[in-house]
């Protein structure tokens, strides 16, 4: 029944294979709590009150935000949708459910000070040449172009346009976007494949590769992050996101428009975007204060 549903998602909803873990794990959480909290509640004879002491375990046992909250129920949403469309279960335990409020929330970003700061290319162990340019380059293609951590390390030498300096981008749901770039990027980019082509032992399409010639993968690109940003910020997030919420920030505090900013992240709902302009909202009023002291 499950195994049903995660191939569903995957094959002919096109979900990425991340996504399709999170729901995987979001409803085998579930399944474990139906099993061992409650009687024994096999998942498709849950009922609405059983998700609802879901929630409310969550929420007092585990302390989950509300928005991780929302996010697996989410997951056994579509589950339930799923099941029901296929005549597994008669009525849909989750439906009409009254999910908890989502706090206000505004991203961490770093500031165009501290990108532009020499020490975010400050190398933190013993890195090769290769690594360094490499690592540096990580860096500024995630902040010029708010690109997610997947698509990054998903990139290949064919995804680039470098006549009309553009990037072809597959999101969520194989969504396919075109993202610009500039002449410094440009630059960067050239010097780091002469680099690459000398450095790496076996060469093939992917873009961002490890010395061996595999691509790199999600936790070491996250790591190269953390140890870069952690030496020009004292946030207390230090991932490939943040540098997306920075890549927002920094368009829509320099004028850009919210439907611009929308389109270069890939955001299916201008609602989704709007979450930045309360950041923008703040760095106007923080010039505001600056420029009228009295």
């Amino acid at each position: 029944m499950l195994k049903r549903f995660l191939e569903y998602i995957r094959y002919e909803k096109n979900y990425s294979s991340h996504t399709v873990l999170s729901y995987q794990n979001d409803i085998e959480q579930f399944s474990i709590f139906l099993q061992k909290d409650l009687r024994n509640i096999q998942l498709e004879d849950a009922e609405m009150d059983d998700i609802r002491l879901w929630i409310i375990y969550l929420m007092e046992n585990n302390r989950y935000s509300t928005a991780s909250v929302n996010r697996k129920l989410s997951s056994i949403r579509s589950f339930y949708k799923f099941l029901l469309k296929n005549n597994i279960i008669k009525k849909n335990p989750a439906y009409g459910l009254i999910v908890p409020r989502n706090a206000s929330y505004i991203p961490n970003f770093f500031t165009e000070k501290e990108m532009n700061s020499p020490a975010i290319k400050e190398t933190t162990h013993n890195e090769t040449e290769f690594e360094t340019e490499r690592n540096n380059l990580i860096i500024e293609m995630l902040y010029q172009t708010g690109m997610r951590r997947a698509e990054i390390t998903q990139l290949k030498l064919s995804s680039f346009d470098f006549s009309r300096k553009t990037i072809k981008v597959f999101g969520k749901r194989k969504k396919e976007r075109l993202v610009p770039f500039g002449e410094p990027l440009q630059k960067q980019i050239v010097e780091y494949l002469k680099i690459k082509n000398r450095d790496v032992e076996r060469l093939n399409d992917y873009f961002f590769v490890l010395k061996n010639g595999k691509p790199v993968y999600d936790k070491a690109l996250y790591l190269v992050v953390v140890a870069r940003t952690a030496q020009i910020s004292s946030l207390s997030k230090h991932s490939p996101h943040v540098l997306r919420h920075t890549f927002a920030t920094a368009l829509l505090n320099n004028g850009a428009e919210l439907n611009t900013v929308k389109e270069l992240l890939g955001h299916s709902s201008l609602a989704t975007t709007q979450v930045y302009t309360h950041s923008s909202f703040e760095e106007l009023q923080k010039i505001y204060k600056k420029t009228f002291k009295r």
